[in-house]
This record gives structure tokens, sequence and C-alpha cells, in this order.
């Protein structure tokens, strides 16, 4: 675990090593300071001259000013490098995150991504403050004070045999029985950020269906049971300050009670004034930072969780990885799929895909239709590599896809989801997603051709219209066709339209299928559509039917020999449902 974060330490590993220095400068000018406290008590005791007061007074402020400078010089060394730390972890983790496969993001929820990324990297920065701050001050103090109480005070400094063992296990004790309740809450997180972002990302069906009232209620519920879980964990936590108000007072007494009797039967030759009132200072700074060691113990087992949390996401490798000697062209669309099989898990007791075998010529158009489950969305995932096929091989260009550099892959093949999403930003902006150095004239001809041109300069500012997070200022339609024209301007080899232009009418998705023809001839393009319509001239159209092709052909083939086929194509056009969008 602590080899696993020492390596986010990085570049800030001087003002960590600087904090820990000024940290022990602190604590010895602090433990140094009683002791030359000691001497001025005496000497105002004794009638020292008020040369020699000034002068052991002037020592004691020189000391305290050492010792802020110490103690500010850590302060602000050691937030720099917490905060520095907690952007390495935060960074190496949306690092690791963006390596994974859909098969590794799958293993964790999004909701519990953004807990680690956000509420877990905040606990272990703490704990890495705590670390190099209060984690060194105070067993240093504890030593150091001991010591110091045991040279002068002797026999008096038996208090601390007593105190410091009851505080120390008291707060251990306090401390175990918290840890429970504080693990318990990070799961709770996980759950209530679901909620929030399931809410948030449907609230036009909450909306919908009048269901604010049971989203506020499932809300309420899940941070009743986080507040529940810190209510018990702090009011033990807060079991603490009586405890320690116990010892301090013990000490206190025990300290002036005996110091006192030693002072009087010893005439002051033991022990006097001076170092009694040292002996008072050493106790409290021992005590306090036991104090501390206690809330270290209980921050540092919940950072723990945070630790465990983050490190299982640092430590998931990817399922998909580089060859060593990547492919790094695709020579040309073509696809093969040769006897493949498709399990989206181990675990998993049906193929999602099984023995599929299918050859697409380049630059052809190949049209997917098939029922919800059927394996549409799957067999197009195998293509740009998503996922791996489980058995068989698909091929790309006449190489395998495991062959090639996954980066170069995914360049020549361009996908457009049916809930693709559009960023903040311009539309200009969004678009180059697609091409970062695409010119205005290359953005125009692909908004032309997915037929979004027209609606772009029907708003004031065009094309430097800003879009609302997600897309939401403009309609499902206009999203589709701003996704399909950004993936164009990747100038793929294959193109892949994943139900696409369901929210766009017949009319405009004719279009948009004849520029495709038009412009990008040598491009491959595999339309998965509801609509018969949208695929009826396509050079090849597969039937998914249970994870299988269950037949493949022109329209007029699948028209004689498909009855799925058949019976689709006829619902459509007799039904009209070809015409209602």
């Amino acid at each position: 675990m602590l080899k696993t974060f020492s390596k986010c330490i990085r570049e800030f590993k001087l003002p960590t090593i600087l904090t820990l220095l000024m940290i022990i400068g602190e604590v010895f000018i602090e433990v140094l300071i009683p002791f030359r406290t000691k001497d001025l008590v005496n000497g105002i005791q004794e009638g020292m001259s008020m040369d020699e007061l000034l002068r052991l007074g002037l020592i004691l402020v020189v000391m305290a000013v050492v010792s802020l400078c110490f103690g500010a010089g850590a302060a602000i060394l050691g937030a720099k490098a917490s905060a520095g730390f907690a952007r390495n972890v935060r960074g190496d983790v949306f690092r690791r995150i963006q390596g994974f496969s859909f098969e590794n993001i799958d293993r964790f929820s999004t909701a519990s991504l953004v807990t680690r990324l956000t509420t877990d990297v905040g606990y272990v920065r703490m704990a890495f403050m705590m670390t190099i701050r209060a984690a060194v001050r105070s067993p240093l103090m504890v030593i150091f004070s001991t010591v110091m109480a045991w040279t002068m005070g002797g026999s008096l400094a038996l208090t601390f045999v007593v105190v410091i063992p009851v505080l120390f296990g008291g707060l251990l004790l306090i401390a175990r029985k918290a840890m429970p309740a504080f693990r318990a809450v990070f799961r709770k997180y996980d759950r209530m950020n679901e909620s929030i972002e399931e809410n948030v990302r449907g609230m036009r069906v909450v909306k919908g269906f009048a269901r604010e009232d049971h989203e506020k209620e499932k809300f309420a519920k899940a941070s009743k049971d986080i507040a529940k879980d810190f209510t018990k964990a702090e009011r033990i936590v807060a079991m603490n300050n009586p405890l320690m108000t116990l010892c301090v007072n013990f000490n206190l007494v025990f300290i002036l009670w005996v110091g006192a009797r030693m002072i009087v039967t010893s005439r002051g030759t033991v022990i006097n004034v001076g170092e009694i009132s040292a002996m008072i200072t050493y106790g409290m700074q021992i005590l306090m930072s036991l104090m501390m060691l206690s809330m270290i113990y209980v921050m540092m087992t919940i950072s723990w969780e945070s630790m465990k949390r983050l490190r299982e996401v640092l430590e998931e490798e990817p399922s998909l990885k580089n060859p060593e000697n990547p492919v790094t062209e695709v020579a040309d669309g073509s696809v093969d799929f040769e006897g493949v099989s498709f399990k989206y898990s181990r675990a998993a007791h049906t193929d999602a895909l099984s023995g599929v075998d299918l050859h697409i010529p380049s630059g052809s158009t190949v049209g997917i239709l098939g029922g919800t489950g059927s394996g549409k969305s799957t067999l197009v995932q195998l293509i740009p590599r998503l996922y791996d096929a489980t058995e068989g091989a698909v091929r790309v260009g006449g190489r395998d896809v495991r062959d090639y550099d996954i980066e170069a892959l995914r360049n020549a093949v361009s996908m457009v989801l049916q809930k693709n999403l559009l960023f903040s930003g311009t539309i200009r902006e969004n678009l180059r997603w697609g091409n970062e150095n695409a010119t205005d004239e290359e953005l125009e001809e692909a908004c032309r051709l997915a037929q979004a041109d027209e609606f772009i300069r029907s708003f004031p500012e065009g094309y430097d219209t800003h879009i609302e997070q997600g897309g939401t200022n403009v309609s499902g339609g206009q999203k589709q066709r701003l996704c399909i024209a950004r993936a164009l301007l990747k100038k793929p080899k294959i193109l892949i339209l994943d139900d696409s232009t369901s929210a766009v009418d017949t009319r405009t998705d004719a279009k948009i299928r004849a520029g495709f023809k038009a412009y990008i001839p040598e491009t491959t393009k595999i339309i998965i559509a509801q609509r018969v319509a949208s695929v009826e001239d396509a050079d090849l159209i597969l039937v998914m039917d249970g994870g299988r092709i269950a037949a493949q052909g022109t329209h007029a083939e699948l028209m004689k020999c498909s009855d799925i086929y058949r019976e689709i194509y006829e619902q459509q056009t007799k039904g009209g449902a070809g015409d209602e969008e």
C-alpha cells in the first residue's frame, strides 16, 4: 500500500522532507522552552537582577519566534506537499481509468469511481498531511518531553507511567470502537452518489413520471444512513475529551500535591517551583500529543479504507493491451469475423455472440437489424476492440485487431451511438473532438454531410453556439447529427452508426445516407437501425437473433429467404411505422 502511494509523491519529495525537518526543529525548540522558563521562574523567586531577567526573557522570546517560524514553514510546505500529492494521486487514478477497457469499467460503477476521485482522494490527502506533520510531531513530543521531565523531576515523573498507558489505552479503545462505523460510510457514499447521478441524468424521466417525491425519499434515506454512521462514530470519538480532561487533571493534581510535599520536605533541594511549572507544561505536551495520536489513528484508519479503494483502481490491469510490436497502419476498411463468440464476463452463463462468421468488403454499406438483446451493438463493439472476442478472431484491413496499436485502430474506426454525448463548449469545439486540426471548411463539409449545417446556421451564433453539458439545449435529432459530423471529421476507414439516426425523420435519414454514398465511397459503413428503410439499399443486410446471424443478404434476397426480415418489413410498411418519425 505504502509503496504504491509513495510513487505519487514524485516532484514533491523536497517539500515533504523539508516539512519533516521543520517539524523536528519546532518540537526541539518547544521542549526547550519550559526548561528555560524554569530558570526564569526560579530567578524571580531568588531575586535575580532585572538585566538577567530581561536576558532570559529575550531568550524565551527568540525561542518562541524560532518555533513559530518552524511551525509556519512546516504548515506551508506541508500544505504544498499534501496538495501536490493529492493532485498526483487523482491524476494517476484518472489516467488509469482512461486506459481501462469497457470490461474494466464494468467492474466499477460510475458513482464509485466518482467517490474515489473526490472523497477518497480527500481523505488520503489528509492522511498524508498528518503523516508528515502530526504523526511525526506527536511521537517526538512525547519522547522528548518524557526525557526532559524525567531529567528534571526524577520520581515525580512517575505520574506519566500511570497517565500515559491509561490515556493511550483508552484512546486506542475508543478509536477501535469507532472504526466499523467509519468503514461502512464509504459504501454508503457510493450508493448516495449513484442516486444523485441517476436522478440528474434521468431528470426528464423523473419529472415525466412525477417521481420527485420518490427520489427525494430515496436520497433522504441514503443521507440519513450516512449521518447515522457518522453520528455513531463521532459519539464514540467524543469520549476522547472527558478522558483527556480526567488525565490532565490527575496529572496536574499529582504534580502539584507531590511536588509541593517534596519542596517542603527537602527545602527545595530535590525540586523547586520552576521545575514543577516545567513538569506541568511537559505533562500537558505529552497528553496533548497522545490525544493527537488517537485522532491520527482514527483518521489513518479511515484513510486506509480510502487508500485500499484507490489502490484497487491503480492496480487494476487493463484487459486490453497493445502487442509488443503493434501495427500502426490500417490498410483498408474490410472487416472479417471468423468463428467469433463473446461473453461479457467469465461468469456469464450464455454467450452474447455465438459462432459469427462474416466478411465485409472495404467501402461497402452494411445494415444490421434485430430485436433488443440480439447482439447488434455487441457485434460492432468488437471492431474497434472495445472488447476482445472470447473465441475466434476479428480482422480489420486483413489483420487481427489484437495486432494493432489500439489508438491507431480506433482512429481508423468512428462510432456514433444512439445516446452519444456532447460536451459543454461551443459546437465548433465539440466537432473538433473528431479532428482537433480540422479547418472551418472541413467542419462545415462534415456538417453538410450529416444534415447539421442548416440548423447550426439558424442559431444566432452559428458554429460558436454554446452547448450545455450533455447537449441539453439541442434536440435529440440535432445532437445525433452533430455526433455524426464529429465522427466524419476523423475521416475513418470504418464508420459505425449504432441506431444513431433514430431521432431524425426518414427524409433526413435518407439524405444522410445519400451523402455517405457520394462523399465517402471508400469508407466501410455499418448501420444498426430499427427501420428497414434505413438499411434497405445497403450492399449487405444482417438479421441478428439471439447473438447469431440469422440471415444475411440484400433486401431482395432477405425478402425471399428470411421470415424475420419479411415480418419486420411488412409490419413497418403496412403499419406506416416507417413514416411516423
